[in-house]
């Protein structure tokens, strides 16, 4: 496969121009509303306050992620909203956002443990960057999810 030149960068909301903001959106509505079959309000008013790592290639949105300060969805940080377009899977574009998300956190919000909530069929990719499970199995939208912490 091609070396990729991947372009990554955050922003805190107020600082996405509508264009990223629509590729954002489109992004996981494509892959959390169509692709997984799940009808549910993305738009969950934690967007306002966060940070969002993207991933591009050229004018492409490959992958994304949103930053969440202490407070807002748990006591700890925390990374949502994690998804790689079905264009990229398999580039590896997947283990350099949660990389780059796991860093930016710190950055912005200094050292800590990170609290996700991840679906369970990616506990394994989740626990290879150190995250731990916390909680029981749950359903969120009809999928299956558990809590976890990166300490």
């Amino acid at each position: 496969m091609a070396e990729r030149n991947f372009t990554i960068y955050y922003k805190h909301f107020n600082n996405l121009t509508p264009h990223e903001l629509y590729a954002i959106m489109r992004l996981r509505d494509e892959v959390f509303v169509v692709e997984q079959n799940c009808v549910f309000l993305d738009a969950d008013n934690n967007d306002q306050n966060s940070y969002h790592l993207l991933i591009r290639d050229s004018d492409n949105l490959a992958a994304y992620c949103r930053l969440i300060p202490r407070g807002l969805m748990y006591e700890q940080m925390s990374i949502g909203r994690v998804v790689s377009s079905p264009a990229y899977r398999r580039t590896g574009v997947g283990k350099i956002l949660m990389a780059e998300a796991i860093k930016a956190c710190h950055e912005l919000f200094g050292e800590g443990p990170i609290k996700i909530g991840a679906q369970l069929y990616l506990k394994n990719f989740y626990a290879s960057f150190g995250f731990v499970q916390t909680s029981d199995i749950y359903l969120e939208d009809g999928i299956q999810h558990v809590e976890m912490i990166l300490d």
